[in-house]
């Protein structure tokens, strides 16, 4: 849907889909980041508990015993053997959901802690690291249940581009900062 919808035209959007599978994630996601080199990766992932647009402020490294699709869980149970146990995203999410829940649209957003120990946070936690901060994660509900694709197309084509403006903002204050 976000495909479909785009974003605003200074920015290039890559869509792949992320296998749920923990060897993928440690391959595919480093791959990704030397591939693109973007100033921002945004990811997308479903969760059955969730009934707001989620927003997830850190991944962790630690924890992970669920077996993947591939009947696979990482001997260690972490994603990062010898890295910090939590990785904060450089986004501001409070700032992000206050934005976007300001625009009015027919979607509630949350902000998050723990995005669940499953392959969305381990995934989270691989590219903020590989990233140094520079990701983000959102949580949807299931399709229907209860927005439309449309809804969290529009929903997250605002929350990325609100992302975008705080992150340019905040690199601003910086080169700012250093210039003094």
């Amino acid at each position: 849907e976000l495909e479909k919808l785009g974003l605003r035209d200074d920015v290039d959007l890559h869509v792949y889909e992320v296998p749920v599978e923990y060897q993928t994630v440690q391959s595919l996601i480093p791959e990704l980041w030397k591939k693109h080199s973007p100033q921002l990766v945004v990811h997308v992932g479903v969760s059955g508990m969730a009934t707001t647009v989620t927003l997830e402020k850190c991944g962790h490294n630690v924890g992970y015993k669920g077996l993947d699709n591939c009947r696979f869980c990482p001997g260690s149970q972490c994603c990062v053997e010898g890295g910090p146990e939590c990785i904060d995203s450089i986004i501001d999410m409070d700032t992000v959901c206050k934005r976007v829940s300001a625009l009015g649209l027919d979607v509630t957003v949350t902000i998050s802690k723990d995005a669940g120990r499953y392959l969305c946070d381990f995934t989270y936690y691989t590219s903020l690291y590989q990233s140094h901060g520079r990701s983000a994660f959102v949580h949807v509900p299931p399709l229907g249940k209860p927005y439309t694709a449309e809804q969290l197309g529009r929903a997250l084509q605002a929350i990325i581009e609100e992302m975008l403006d705080v992150l340019e903002h905040s690199e601003d204050e910086i080169n700012c900062q250093h210039e003094h």
